[in-house]
């Protein structure tokens, strides 16, 4: 599809994927397992991060280290399906780096939503990496179509659309999932 497209291929992140396919899951198993998916597709999107190393003293020895950036600015640039007004972002981006995080990407509307919103500012597509939970090829297709050269990190992609644009077989309702438990198995989220 891309050289920009990431899956992450893991024991660890299938397992998690797994659990969080069961119906038995509850709603404490699904928001660690998405926290923990999330961590990891962090972590592995982040790992051509630029270091800074420095000498510092500990009560030991002397020693060399390295750290990124834990100074970056953060924002949350809250999207949903309904059409909702954004507070705007700072006029001038003062930003190396941009992870847009859409826990899942079914048609990629949302996606490509934030993205325009963020190329919009100034960002460029080369500092922009997208990472998901779960995508459909479909909705993935339409990402890099509009968006070339974003770099895109998923835990695993699904392969088919219902008719009514939802991933299937999905992770089910998440919000109802991450908040209730599996409520209805017939409805996917997106």
């Amino acid at each position: 599809m891309s050289n920009n497209l990431h899956i992450l291929s893991h024991p660890l992140v299938n397992a998690r994927l797994a659990k969080l396919r069961e119906v038995s899951t509850t709603s404490k198993e699904f928001r660690e397992g998405i926290h923990g998916l999330s961590i990891m597709l962090g972590y592995e999107a982040s790992r051509d991060l630029e270091e800074i190393t420095f000498q510092g003293q500990s009560p030991i020895s002397s020693f060399r280290g390295s750290v990124t950036h834990s100074d970056a600015p953060v924002y949350h640039l809250g999207i949903y399906r309904e059409k909702v007004s954004l507070q705007p972002l700072p006029p001038s981006p003062p930003i190396d780096m941009v992870f847009v995080l859409d826990p899942l990407i079914a048609t990629g509307g949302t996606a490509c939503a934030a993205l325009g919103m963020i190329t919009e500012w100034g960002i460029p597509k080369n500092k922009i990496k997208l990472l998901c939970i779960l995508a459909s090829e479909v909705g993935l297709q339409n990402v890099l179509a509009q968006y070339p050269g974003i770099e895109i990190w998923a835990a695993a992609v699904d392969p088919h659309l219902t008719p009514e644009g939802l991933i299937s077989p999905g992770l089910g309702d998440t919000v109802s999932n991450s908040m209730h438990g599996y409520t209805d198995l017939t409805a996917r989220e997106s």
